[in-house]
């Protein structure tokens, strides 16, 4: 890998504040009353971007124990702040100021709405005297600053004395954590958070969070049509990840026999080489039939929108049962037996349920099987690993989706996916951009375990593999992570890698450079015979990164293990560049 190059100073240290006064000491304002309100609630590091109307805040993290990650634009800022609330499965704070500061997060927080990431954002807002649309021409004013975020997050908060801080922090707080999670917004004047205070610091302040329990009754229905079902089927979504279910997912799936399926954001809800698994090859018209034909199809935690549904060309023929936190979701693309519940208690109650009607090995254990030395399709019939079993259903499915895939000619693309599996430590985490790489890693990569690969696939706005990768690694110090983007997505956070240097960050990035925008590129030649508007002139990534003090190298296909390993393996931030042509496996969905 390449050294920094010598001309470039090294980062300096960041410097240290100054020992505050005696009097600046005593002197505790509304910006205090936040930090001390996050602290009080359990927040230990918080995200952000300073801005004059929010020095407040600022100050006031001098005096808190809370560790401050700053990025260099704010929808990277969010962008981080949810990949750790994802991996934390908590609250992620993200400070940011009036106007265009607080406006840059909106991308960032309608990718952590499609994510259910809990993150709070808190925004600073003009003074009091401005807030209400009479156009006083305040910097950053604008008539309605929260209208722009009510289609956006959960729920909107507003604090305009100091007195209501603390309760609107928690207010903020609980909602963001209540199922399902989700981003939330609490803005608060200029001048409240700048003017002193002499109340007490916070040092409680606790929230209650009611856990989403499934009504009984659903619960009994759900397992007698499943105890009852022939081929019964699980299609599971990120709401099994996000509520740490993948125990009581696996349960119910032996307990059943029933083949499980993974939508992209639930990739790791179940083990991916387990003989039940189907994977997550949910744009494959395969395995579209094979959900349709299930006579009772479960979905945990998914809506079944676009992407789970394979374009919305999904036609359930048996009946389906759905458990679902999000109540907007729930029966909103197929009719079902709603379940409106977290997906841990849905299914723990649901697996014992189970058990009740169908006795323990009855339909048998496909895990046990496998742990004996089942081979699929061998075996006697009636028992796992035959034609007739569910796991022989499992394995030739498998292998049709790997006859279509193979069949056209995509060596290239398998080769470059499995050298970054290979290259990734199973305790890695990954994060990945709006990218061809990233589309071939929703069906085709293995997590390997629960909560450990994070992409941008709820909302798809580009930029969001870097920075979440910087995010991903504040939140679990010590694993290795990494960062995939194309060339197009890579220049909407090239400058945070100054983030990486400034805080030593473990993140490999990986950009694959196919000289443009590469997915759009091949749409709009598929749908319009030329493309337009895709081709990018772009930087020298290696040299650019060493600028940043970031060791970086080129490589290609058949080095790529061997260099992404290094690079993983070495001691803060790096960079990988791949020149590479990429392309995607041919859609089912547009098929008569």
């Amino acid at each position: 890998m390449s050294t920094t190059n010598p001309a470039v100073p090294a980062v300096p240290a960041v410097p240290t504040a100054p020992e505050a006064s005696e009097v600046t000491r005593a002197r505790r304002t509304g910006g205090d009353l936040v930090v001390e309100s996050l602290a009080a609630l359990g927040a230990r590091t918080v995200f952000g971007l300073p801005g004059q109307h929010a020095l407040g805040i600022f100050d006031a993290l001098r005096r808190s124990a809370l560790r401050y990650v700053g990025l260099r634009v704010e929808n990277n800022a969010g962008f981080a702040a949810d990949a750790y609330a994802r991996t934390t499965h908590g609250v992620a704070p993200l400070l940011v100021s009036t106007g265009p500061g607080a406006l840059m997060t909106l991308a960032a927080l309608q990718e952590a709405a499609a994510g259910s990431a809990a993150v709070l954002a808190i925004g600073s807002q003009v003074p009091l005297a401005g807030i209400g649309g009479g156009r006083h021409g305040y910097l950053h004013e604008l008539t309605d600053q929260s209208a722009s975020f009510r289609g956006v997050v959960k729920s909107v908060h507003t604090a305009r004395t100091a007195s209501q801080i603390p309760s609107a922090v928690a207010a903020a707080w609980a909602s963001a954590l209540s199922a399902p999670h989700g981003p939330v917004w609490l803005e608060i004047p200029q001048n409240v958070l700048l003017a002193p205070v002499d109340v007490p610091p916070v040092a409680e302040l606790t929230v209650s969070v009611p856990e989403l329990r499934p009504r009984a009754e659903l619960i009994a229905a759900a397992a007698d049509r499943l105890a009852g079902a022939r081929t019964p089927v699980i299609l599971a979504g990120g709401g099994v990840v996000r509520a740490g279910a993948e125990a009581e997912l696996l349960t119910l799936a032996e307990r059943l026999r029933a083949p499980v399926a993974t939508t992209f954001g639930g990739k790791g809800a179940f083990p991916w080489e387990h003989p039940l698994s189907l994977r997550s090859w949910l744009e494959d018209r395969h395995t579209t039939r094979f959900l349709e034909d299930a006579d009772t199809l479960l979905v945990v935690g998914s809506g079944l929108g676009e992407l789970s549904s394979n374009y919305h060309t999904f036609r359930p023929r048996g009946r389906v049962i759905q458990i679902e936190a999000d109540l907007g979701k729930l029966e909103s693309n197929h009719a079902a037996l709603g379940i409106h519940a977290d997906a841990r208690q849905a299914l723990g109650a649901l697996a014992a349920a189970v058990a009740e009607r169908v006795g323990e090995g009855e339909r048998g254990s496909a895990g046990s099987a496998a742990a004996d030395g089942g081979a699929v399709g061998t075996g006697t019939p009636g028992t796992p690993g035959t034609p007739d079993t569910p796991e022989a259903a499992v394995a030739g499915l498998l292998a049709r989706v790997r006859e279509r895939i193979d069949g056209q000619g995509l060596d290239l693309e398998q080769q470059v996916l499995a050298a970054v599996r290979d290259a990734l430590p199973d305790e890695g985490v990954s994060c990945w951009d709006m990218t061809i790489l990233a589309y071939w890693a929703w069906s085709a990569f293995d997590a390997r375990r629960p909560n450990a690969l994070h992409s941008a696939q709820g909302a798809g706005g580009l930029g969001y593999g870097f920075p979440a990768a910087l995010g991903a690694a504040v939140a679990e110090p010590g694993r290795p992570v990494l960062a995939v983007s194309g060339d197009g997505g890579a220049m909407y956070s090239i400058a945070e890698l100054a983030t990486a240097r400034q805080y030593d960050l473990p993140v490999t990035w990986l950009i694959v450079d196919d000289g443009g925008y590469g997915i759009l590129r091949e749409y709009m030649t598929d749908a319009f015979g030329q493309a337009t508007a895709t081709e990018l002139t772009r930087p020298d990534f290696v040299a650019l990164a060493e600028s940043f003090g970031v060791p970086a190298l080129r490589t290609s296909p058949e080095r790529l293990r061997t260099d992404l390993a290094a690079a993983l393996a070495s001691p803060g931030p790096s960079v990988v560049v791949l020149p590479a042509l990429l392309r995607m496996f041919a859609p089912t969905h547009l098929a008569p």
